[in-house]
């Protein structure tokens, strides 16, 4: 590789792209790689800080940054996930549908203490969207060693991200509360985890409301499982008051409970059990109140068909605890990434 001044380029071809970046603006490519060097592009060549480029002939056994990143994402990238046309060396991932972001955190580690090699997504187990970049790849420098990527290959089973899709389940919502139930207040719950389900893609069969009662709780959980809810949801009666009898219903009705109480705030009140295959939650009143809880971590790995054990739960402590900004951002912040 060798430097030549802007002025003696005119004919030659760029091997990487020119960036531009505007003070408040935007950040992006001027020229692109393999473009050819026109008198009319020294003044802008030179308006970006370029009075020299590079001028080099590969040598043999080198990968250029984009054939490289090409190679780390086809070891990195599994299902539902595709690639970007390589920019400024670096390939991008998008997903393919709506689902569940799935990293090999560990794997993930062991490609970035490679040298010279930037692997970089998303935290894992949390919904992504259709179209959504998820992560990335590149080089550092503009040329590698094609042995480094070839040990990287032996050394790498892959994927290291994959997005499991959502399955759309028939969903049964159990609303407990004497208040609720005599008409006293109106049920708040209901549109909220009709809106929520909806947007995982979920369909609602139908809601039940019960009076404080473990017979009549239990019941109506076995009615919407012997009319082929796949999943039930119960809400409100989960503390401990001597009232809220949610707890003791699912177990009446068959539930096997993973895990009572979770380390998240909101959320702490949670309850996850299962009836056969069914999942049944116990959602806790901040589920209402609250644009993100406990809910929004549990309920996507369940649609994506991933266990979910007490280990898992425990694990969301590291993140748990939500900031309460004055405006939610919401997934665009910390709270349950880990």
């Amino acid at each position: 590789m060798k430097t030549i001044p802007v002025a003696e380029a005119v004919g030659t071809v760029l091997c990487h792209d020119i960036t531009r970046i505007e003070p408040g603006g935007e950040k992006g490519p001027v020229f692109r790689k393999g473009h050819v060097v026109r008198e009319e592009d020294i003044p802008v060549l030179l308006s970006v800080g370029k009075e020299n480029l590079y001028v080099f002939t590969p040598a043999e056994g080198m990968l250029h940054e984009d054939e490289a990143a090409a190679r780390i994402a086809r070891i990195a990238v599994g299902e539902n996930l595709t690639l970007t046309e390589p920019r400024e060396g670096r390939i991008n991932f998008l997903a393919q549908c709506q689902g569940l972001l799935r990293v090999d955190v560990p794997a993930l580690s062991r490609v970035n203490a490679f040298p010279d090699i930037a692997l970089a997504t998303l935290h894992t187990m949390q919904e992504v969207r259709q179209g959504q970049p998820v992560g990335g790849t590149r080089i550092i420098p503009l040329f590698i060693e094609e042995t480094k990527i070839r040990e990287l290959e032996s050394r790498t089973a892959g994927p290291i991200i994959s997005v499991l899709p959502f399955r759309s389940l028939k969903v049964g919502i159990v609303t407990t509360g004497s208040e609720v139930f005599h008409g006293r207040i109106k049920d708040g719950f209901g549109p909220v985890l009709r809106k929520k389900f909806a947007d995982l893609g979920c369909t609602v069969a139908g809601q039940e409301i019960v009076n404080d009662d473990i017979e009549m709780i239990s019941a109506a959980i076995r009615r919407f499982i012997d009319d082929g809810a796949e999943l039930v949801a119960c809400t409100g009666g989960m503390s401990v008051d001597p009232d809220d009898r949610t707890p003791a219903a699912i177990r009446a009705a068959g539930g096997v409970v993973e895990s009572y109480g979770a380390p998240m705030f909101p959320g702490a009140m949670f309850l996850l059990a299962h009836i056969g295959d069914v999942p049944v939650l116990g959602l806790p009143g901040c589920v209402m109140y609250h644009k993100a809880s406990i809910f929004d971590m549990i309920a996507p790995r369940l649609l994506a068909g991933v266990p979910v054990t007490r280990a898992d739960i425990a694990e969301l402590g590291h993140g748990g605890f939500c900031s309460g900004c004055p405006e939610c951002r919401y997934p665009l912040c910390g709270f349950g990434k880990y």
